[in-house]
């Protein structure tokens, strides 16, 4: 019999971390999210993971109300996934604008980079996540890209 055995533990990994919603909460949850990576060992590009992080993080600032957005990490079933959570209602929409233009395309970069992205609602607004999909082939000696899958053992 020929079996081939999964070549990564099904590990689930999860953090929560609030954010005062304020101009350093971008650079914040960059340093969570590539905390995270390297903690769990999750075979993605820290500098993909940390610019859509950003992306999303200053979209939900410039739209929230409140004090806080919550980012949301998690790391299972082959993919890193990253949440921010706001109390807004309204729904992000990519913005196809001239080329020239000094904001507006954050969600063209989060679509065209990530594996998937999406919004859904919640009781306190909504959340928009993106998962970036592991990558087995990534060098060994790159610094960007560590190479188990969320085996990290310690809290999470």
């Amino acid at each position: 019999m020929d079996t081939m055995a999964p070549i990564r533990p099904a590990v689930r990994r999860a953090r929560r971390i609030s954010l005062s919603a304020g101009p350093a909460a971008a650079a914040k949850a960059r340093r969570h999210v590539r905390a995270a990576i390297y903690a769990w060992d999750a075979p993605v590009d820290l500098t993909v993971a940390a610019l859509l992080t950003s992306e999303l993080v200053t979209n939900a600032i410039r739209h929230e109300a409140g004090e806080t957005v919550m980012l949301a990490l998690t790391c299972a079933s082959g993919q890193f996934r990253v949440d921010v959570h706001d109390t807004s209602r309204s729904a992000p929409m990519p913005v196809d604008g001239p080329a020239d233009t000094e904001t507006g395309r954050g969600l063209l970069l989060v679509a065209s980079l990530s594996t998937n992205w999406g919004y859904y609602r919640t009781p306190a607004g909504k959340a928009v996540y993106f998962t970036l999909a592991f990558n087995a082939y990534l060098d060994e000696d790159d610094d960007h890209s560590p190479r188990r899958d969320c085996s990290w053992s310690g809290e999470s």
